[in-house]
């Protein structure tokens, strides 16, 4: 890896599904895995995989004995298919040659994979092929690929086959396959003119439409020639073969270009109008590469982290900025798309949206708040459905759902098949709650970092009216402890989701849920102060929130119960956790690694998990993750606790003993709690967290697709952990504590509308402020606060 390419020197078929995921082109409309243009998909090596913000489909399965039904991020038509044979040969493949030299190159400053490969067929003859692709970020209904062709040793004529194919599937995920995975039907193909052929799909239920129009030509001398085409189609496959006459050592280039567009598209007429009008206006792959490399570098103007002293992780970084912006970036503005877990890089979580938001918002509230801002009105517009899933379930407000998709109902599995057992086991997972926490703590810390009242105002207010009004709801006094608790829920964790020989799903008062329910409860009191009373008045309307039901919200946010193991200053994960058993962690690790899925390997062993005091990833740490040690002192002071911060590092020690760091998330967490006790453990924390997919540290994971929640949690270790930057009381305030394996760090934020230039060092930080719309700053450094104005300069001494 290079400051700006990740670099593949060899040709390791085993290792393609995982090189194909990192190697996604994007553009946060749409992306395409890094699959060779001239491969078909076959479950093992290759798997061609476009995928849709926001493009889902459902479909019904039987699964143990039961109709199921799943919604699915759709696997659209292939618009990859390029490839070429002699007269009367066989259709190239990597398989059936012998490589003299192979090199692939991901170029993230401008977006473009780069394969360049010598190889010798069954007849001795030499080609190199050189390809280029891209996915623009400056149009986002654009693609586009070239190859160019060289004859070493030989001279004659090839056939070249273009082509789109919507014959695919989700076939991504080997655990998925025994479901339905059918999701597209076809509705036309053709050739539309002498250059360009068209396809045009739907989805089964959800009836989404995708055009694709692709034309090829083929180039020698920098000038188009005219060659012999057939064209061929059927119902969901269209193709054109090119006959090409070439000479030894004379390139021939093949460009094709591709425009994609869809019925959820806004200011079209119908999407296979647009894309074959539009194909005859596109010119050609340089000039389309020109713009979208131009617009690649506004995107990293705004978004690159710089580190001088680390090479590695420099590298790294930028490869996980990369994937965030190919699966949101200002092209998703307006689309009505939320952040898939895993990217538009794969079909994993079935392209569901969780919680990881709360873990890719703060880096975007930074960089580019107006994506953070479109992004939170994805929860808005669910918010109905919400409320209604709250009534539902017997609650008040909205409860979100913890997997969402395509209109915000629970998209969860009932069901979960375990590949280490092959049984299908319940799944209980869509207990956590706590997603309506996240949904609100991302509203207030995007209005924290932008002071965007508008949007306060009219939308993230009502939002977290709604979900307070949830908890307040869900939470019941207890007589017996004098105070609320929530039942019947489940916490980050993920292992504990009943209790060992229970007949029903849930844990009652799980700490990090409960807090955050005090959390959210004491935003919204803290939002009624802060937009006008009449639009307070107008949403308690709406929301048919009363007087007597602010006064419960201030009663619960003093008298919410928060349990702790025995008379300790541990806070205990959940109710009852002191009595499960300790877990052989040294034995368990000997045998199957350190990043265990102790809930998949357990069962198998018909053990259960539950009885275990083993965590999946972090969960009480999460407080630590989110708050301040000062903002946790208020909430525990308030709620009543005698809660001493002194007591956090022994909190930290008891959970990172006990958590086997089976999600990506994980380590993340644990890495920026001990940011300040321990700088070494949080540096290697970060490294495994930051190589967990380019090394696929779990193991075949990341084929599915990348964890966009990990990537971005590394990135924002950078930019807010280590240098200590935080939000508090209308003031920005730094802190750095740089490990000395980071050095020296430069970078840009965004700030409620000032662009602020940072760099830092071991002993001192400089801090430049540009102009915005506001007339001053205020930034608060080592307890003092200082207002900055446009073109201010300052610099200061960090101790130690």
């Amino acid at each position: 890896m290079l400051d700006w390419e990740i670099i593949y020197e060899d040709w390791v078929p085993e290792e393609q599904p995982l090189r194909e995921a990192l190697c996604t082109l994007g553009n946060g409309y749409f992306a395409t895995r890094g699959a060779f243009e001239e491969a078909e998909a076959d479950e093992k090596v290759h798997y061609p995989g476009t995928y849709l913000g926001g493009g889902y489909n459902r479909a019904i399965s039987e699964v143990a004995g039961k109709q199921v039904e799943n919604e699915d991020l759709v696997n659209w038509p292939n618009w990859l298919p390029l490839t070429f044979r002699h007269a009367g040969g066989n259709w190239f493949s990597l398989e059936k040659v012998e490589l003299v030299k192979f090199y692939q190159e991901l170029d993230m400053q401008e977006g473009v994979l780069r394969r360049d490969i010598h190889f010798r067929d069954v007849e001795g003859r030499e080609t190199r092929l050189v390809s280029r692709r891209f996915v623009s970020m400056a149009n986002p209904h654009v693609a586009a690929q070239v190859w160019e062709l060289t004859p070493l040793n030989w001279s004659g004529e090839i056939e070249v086959r273009t082509a789109l194919d919507g014959r695919v599937t989700n076939s991504g995920v080997a655990r998925y396959r025994s479901l339905e995975r059918e999701h597209l039907e076809p509705i036309g193909a053709d050739q539309y003119d002498e250059e360009s052929i068209y396809l045009l799909v739907q989805t089964k239920q959800s009836k989404v439409r995708m055009a694709q129009a692709a034309r090829t030509v083929v180039v020698a001398d920098g000038k188009k020639q005219e060659v012999e085409r057939h064209s061929r189609a059927e119902n969901n496959y269209v193709e054109q073969v090119l006959k090409i006459t070439c000479s030894q050592n004379q390139p021939i280039g093949v460009e094709k270009v591709v425009l994609i567009y869809t019925s959820r598209d806004f200011a079209i007429s119908e999407p296979l109008q647009e894309a074959l009008r539009n194909i005859e206006r596109i010119v050609n792959f340089e000039h389309l590469l020109s713009a979208s490399s131009r617009a690649w570098k506004r995107m990293w103007k705004r978004c690159d982290l710089e580190l001088t002293c680390n090479k590695e992780a420099q590298s790294v970084l930028r490869l996980h900025v990369f994937h965030l912006l190919q699966t949101v970036s200002p092209n998703s503005i307006g689309r009505d798309v939320g952040v898939p877990a895993r990217g538009l890089h794969g079909e994993a979580y079935r392209g569901h949206i969780f919680w990881d938001e709360l873990f890719i918002f703060p880096y975007l509230n930074l960089r580019l708040p107006d994506l953070t801002r479109a992004l939170l009105m994805y929860r808005y517009r669910r918010l109905p459905e919400a409320r209604y899933a709250a009534l539902e379930a017997g609650y008040r407000g909205a409860m979100f759902p913890w997997q969402s998709g395509s209109n915000g109902r629970e998209e969860s599995q009932i069901v979960h098949l375990n590949p280490k057992s092959g049984r299908w086991i319940p799944d209980n997972t869509f207990l956590q709650r706590h997603i309506n926490a996240a949904i609100a703590y991302n509203v207030w810390q995007y209005y924290q970092a932008t002071h965007d009242k508008e949007f306060l105002t009219f939308y993230g207010a009502e939002l977290i009216f709604e979900i307070a009004q949830f908890w307040s709801t869900i939470a019941i006094f207890s007589q017996e402890k004098g105070r609320y608790e929530i039942r019947n829920v489940v916490g980050p964790d993920e292992y504990h989701t009943e209790y060992p020989g229970s007949t029903s799903p849930g844990l009652n008062n799980n700490a990090y849920t409960n807090v955050m329910a005090v959390w959210v409860i004491q935003c919204a009191l803290q939002v009624i102060e802060t937009i006008d009373q009449s639009r307070t008045e107008e949403l308690m309307n709406k929301c048919s929130i009363s007087t007597d039901d602010v006064e419960r919200w201030q009663h619960i946010s003093q008298r919410m119960y928060v349990p702790f193991i025995g008379e300790s200053d541990i806070i205990a994960q959940f109710e009852g956790y002191e009595a499960l058993q300790e877990f052989p962690w040294e034995a368990y690790k000997e045998k199957y690694g350190e990043a265990m899925r102790l809930d998949r390997i357990l069962e198998s062993e018909n053990k259960d998990v539950n009885a275990y005091k083993a965590s999946k990833q972090a969960d009480v740490m999460m407080l630590f993750y989110l708050f301040s040690s000062e903002e946790l002192l208020q909430l525990f002071t308030r709620l009543g606790y005698n809660f001493n911060t002194e007591s956090i590092p022994d909190n930290v020690a008891y959970y990172e003993s006990r958590t086997s760091h089976g999600s990506t998330l994980s380590k993340i967490v644990h890495s920026w709690v001990l940011a300040r006790t321990d700088r070494k453990r949080s540096w290697v924390n970060f490294e495994i967290a930051l190589m967990s997919d380019v090394e696929d540290v779990q193991g075949g994971t990341t084929p599915e697709g990348i964890h966009l929640g990990a990537m971005a949690g590394t990135v924002d270790l950078i930019q807010r952990c280590y240098t200590g930057l935080e939000i508090r009381d209308d003031v920005l305030w730094f802190n750095p504590v740089l490990p000395e394996e980071l050095g020296c760090l430069n970078f840009q934020i965004r700030y409620r509308s000032h662009w602020l230039s940072l760099q830092i060092m071991q002993e001192k930080m400089i801090i430049t402020l540009d102009r915005g719309w506001t007339k001053d700053v205020q930034i608060g450094m080592d307890g003092k606060v200082y207002t900055f104005n446009t073109g201010d300069h300052k610099e200061f001494n960090i101790k130690r």
